[in-house]
């Protein structure tokens, strides 16, 4: 007999599309010096030894953790923690990995960002043009935590500046706790960068960040946030209701198991918000869809 589907963690997801804008895939155990995880944070996509973009345990159980959520599809991003022994030829392994692991389930996997390391100065930049027209990636992740140097660094921005032309979108984590990615350098990056729009993630991580991104979005409209590591979407409403859906997105920054979440207390939190419906389908999907060109081919 086929296994009975586990009840959806929040019944009203199912009356919702659901892409979640934020999941990594690697694992980042050893980095954040919480113990030694399942694989190694040198595989170019699950971590698991079983390689990228196969049906392994990790894409078994980051689908499993969707289908609870009632989450109909994801955008991917490799994990920053990857080592890099062999420079700029570990990044073409990182995106090869994972647009591979975009195009096993292209369905749940909607879309796939790479990574391209500043410290690799221009001889990054190729790079850039490869992961736009021979991988398909949307876009660009940026963890300055992980990367050796500052959101404002003139390595990040000369990436930024290609980008542009090729128009891939950038990511940038903005942990509050991360003293190299602060939210008023994403804000300069904004401001330098005005025709660029920025999908910022991680900056409702910390309280004084919640209440800074008012400001910030105010004076840089040009900049998108996410929903992932907010303590409460009751800090992160106060933002809806001022900007409205166009500049919000939902995200979880959902790794690899044994890191990944079993349950999401903030998708029942926005589902509860008292908004109208169609305020939360555009922070579901389709603020995430209109940026990162999700579903474009298909409509």
């Amino acid at each position: 007999m086929p296994e009975t589907p586990e009840p959806l963690v929040h019944p009203g997801a199912a009356r919702f599309r659901i892409v979640d804008c934020h999941h990594h895939v690697g694992d980042v155990h050893a980095s954040l010096g919480l113990g030694p995880g399942r694989g190694s944070d040198n595989d170019a996509g699950n971590d698991t030894g079983n390689g990228p973009g196969n049906d392994s345990p990790e894409v078994a159980t980051r689908l499993a953790t969707m289908d609870r959520h009632g989450v109909d599809a994801s955008v991917v991003t490799p994990g920053h923690a990857y080592l890099r022994p062999e420079g700029l030829a570990d990044t073409r392994r990182v995106n090869d990995g994972i647009a591979a692991y975009r195009d096993a389930h292209p369905d749940r996997f909607a879309a796939a960002v790479g990574v391209v390391e500043p410290i690799h100065g221009p001889a990054g930049l190729p790079e850039l043009t490869r992961a736009k027209d021979e991988l398909g990636l949307v876009g660009i992740s940026f963890h300055a935590r992980f990367q050796g140097v500052s959101t404002d660094s003139p390595l990040i921005r000369a990436l930024l500046a290609r980008m542009g032309e090729l128009g891939l979108v950038p990511l940038v984590h903005a942990m509050g706790e991360a003293h190299g990615e602060p939210l008023w350098q994403v804000q300069e990056l904004a401001r330098d960068f005005p025709d660029l729009t920025f999908l910022v993630l991680d900056c409702f991580s910390d309280f004084e960040q919640c209440r800074q991104a008012l400001g910030v979005a105010e004076q840089s409209p040009n900049l998108v946030f996410d929903t992932s590591l907010a303590y409460t979407f009751d800090l992160v409403e106060p933002f809806l209701r001022r900007f409205g859906p166009d500049r919000l997105a939902f995200g979880t920054d959902l790794y690899s198991a044994p890191l990944g979440y079993r349950r999401t207390h903030l998708l029942g939190q926005i589902l509860d918000c008292d908004v109208p419906d169609a305020t939360k389908q555009g922070v579901l999907a389709g603020t995430a869809e209109r940026l990162l060109g999700i579903g474009k081919e298909s409509s």
